[in-house]
C-alpha cells in the first residue's frame, strides 16, 4: 500500500532562501516547458523531453534530475484535458527523487539539491511519520505550506493478506451522529458541530468587518476546522477498524459516491452537509482496515434507515425522526443510526458468496435464521 509522509523542515533562513529559489527557478522552468508543449502540441513525455532537456538546463541553471522532474510535472498537468495552456504556481511543489534526495531516519536529517548546492536540513515527524520512513520508496515532494518548507515522502508498506472473518461490522455515516456502528457504538456529532458552527459564525464575523486585523485573524484561522475534522476522522476510523480487528468481523459501509447530489436538504442545513468529509472519514476506515488486514464491504444504501431487521418492513413512516426508529407493522423500536448500521451489517452478510458456518442471521421475511456456507478469504 502506498502511503504519505509528511515531514516538516527545519530550516536556516539561508536554507529556506534556497528552496525558495529552487521551488521557483523549477516551477519557472515548468512555464517554459509547458509553452513549448502548448505551442506544438507536443503532450507525449518522451517526444517533450526531446525537445526542451537541453534549452531549459541551459538556461535554468537546474539539475539534470530536477529538469526530468519538471518535464514529467508538465505532462502530467495535461493528462486531464488539453483545452487550455497550463500554468505553474511559483511555490508549487516539485518531485524529488532517490539521485537528488537522500534520507537520514536515525539522523533525522535529509539531504537535498538546490540551486545554492546540496543542503543537509534536519527535520521533525512524529513515531508513525518516521516508522513510515522506513519504508520509503519513489519520489518525495516538496511544498511550502504557510511559509514553511514541508516534504511527502511515498511510502511502500506491506499490507497482511485479509483474514477469515466469522462476521460483519455495520457502519452507517451521518451528520447529527458522525457514525454508528451494528454494536450499538455511537460517535456523537455535538461537540464537532459546535466547533463548525463557531467557526462558520466567526468567518462571517471577520469577514463583514473587513478590517486587516480581521484579515489576519481570518489567515490565522484558515484551515484551523478542516485540520480539526481529520484528527476527528482518524480517531473515529481507528477505534472503528479495532472492533473489527478485536472480534474478528470485516466492515460493512454504505457506498457514499455522489451522496451529495441525491439527498436534498433544507437550505439551513447544507453547510452541514458540505462541510464534513463523508469521503474522507471511509477512506480513513478504507485504508487502515486494509493495513489490518480486516476486509471492507460496500452495500447499497437504498432504504437502510427505512428497513426494520426484524420483520423486513421498508416504510418511510418507519423512521420517525432523526434519532428514533419504530417500525409500523411489529413495532419494533431502536435508534435510528444503530438500526441503519445493523441492516448495512445485514445486507453486506447476504452479498457474500460465501460467510463463516458460525454466522446466523435472521431472514428478510422474519421466517427464522438462515444458516450460509464456509468463510472465504475476502
Amino acid at each position: 500500500m502506498k502511503l504519505t509522509a509528511k515531514v516538516k523542515l527545519q530550516t536556516t533562513p539561508a536554507q529556506h532562501q534556497a528552496l525558495l529559489e529552487t521551488l521557483e527557478k523549477a516551477n519557472n522552468a515548468c512555464d517554459q516547458i509547458s509553452q513549448v508543449a502548448w505551442e506544438t502540441k507536443t503532450f507525449n513525455q518522451f517526444k517533450l523531453h526531446k525537445l526542451t532537456y537541453y534549452p531549459i538546463r541551459e538556461s535554468s541553471g537546474l539539475s539534470a534530475q530536477i529538469v526530468v522532474r519538471c518535464i514529467s510535472k508538465v505532462t502530467d498537468s495535461y493528462k486531464l484535458d488539453r483545452k487550455t495552456q497550463r500554468t505553474f504556481n511559483p511555490h508549487g511543489s516539485i518531485a524529488y527523487d532517490d539521485r537528488i534526495l537522500k534520507w537520514y531516519v536515525d539522523r533525522r536529517t535529509v539531504s537535498l539539491w538546490t540551486t545554492q548546492g546540496r543542503l543537509t536540513i534536519p527535520f521533525l515527524a512524529g513515531a508513525g511519520q518516521l516508522e513510515l520512513l522506513k519504508h520509503q520508496h519513489g519520489e518525495t515532494d516538496l511544498g511550502i505550506v504557510n511559509g514553511v518548507f514541508y516534504l511527502f515522502a511515498t511510502c511502500e508498506k506491506e499490507t497482511p493478506e485479509p483474514a477469515d472473518v466469522e462476521d460483519v461490522l455495520g457502519v452507517d455515516l451521518g451528520i447529527v451522529t458522525i457514525a454508528a456502528t451494528s454494536d450499538g457504538q455511537t460517535f456523537a456529532g455535538n461537540q464537532i458541530n459546535n466547533v463548525r458552527h463557531r467557526h462558520r459564525r466567526l468567518r462571517k464575523k471577520l469577514q463583514s468587518k473587513g478590517t486587516k486585523s480581521a484579515k489576519r485573524r481570518l489567515k490565522k484561522l484558515s484551515g484551523k476546522e478542516r485540520r480539526f475534522a481529520t484528527d476527528t476522522n482518524h480517531v473515529i476510523s481507528k477505534q472503528i477498524v479495532k472492533t473489527a480487528k478485536d472480534t474478528n468481523r470485516a466492515i460493512a459501509v454504505e457506498k457514499l459516491t455522489g451522496i451529495r447530489d441525491r439527498v436534498t436538504v433544507r437550505r439551513g442545513q447544507r453547510d452541514n452537509l458540505y462541510s464534513w468529509s463523508f469521503f474522507q472519514l471511509k477512506g480513513f476506515i478504507s485504508y487502515k482496515a486494509e493495513l489490518a488486514g480486516i476486509p471492507l464491504l460496500e452495500v447499497d444504501p437504498k432504504n437502510t434507515s427505512r428497513t426494520c431487521p426484524v420483520c423486513g418492513c421498508v416504510n418511510k413512516r418507519n423512521r420517525k425522526s432523526q434519532s428514533s426508529f419504530l417500525c409500523v407493522s411489529c413495532h419494533y423500536a431502536a435508534n435510528a443510526d444503530t438500526n441503519a448500521a445493523v441492516n448495512i451489517s445485514r445486507r453486506a452478510v447476504v452479498n457474500l458468496p460465501n460467510v463463516s458456518t458460525s454466522l446466523t442471521m435472521a431472514s428478510a421475511g422474519g421466517h427464522g435464521e438462515r444458516r450460509l456456507g464456509t468463510s472465504p478469504r475476502l
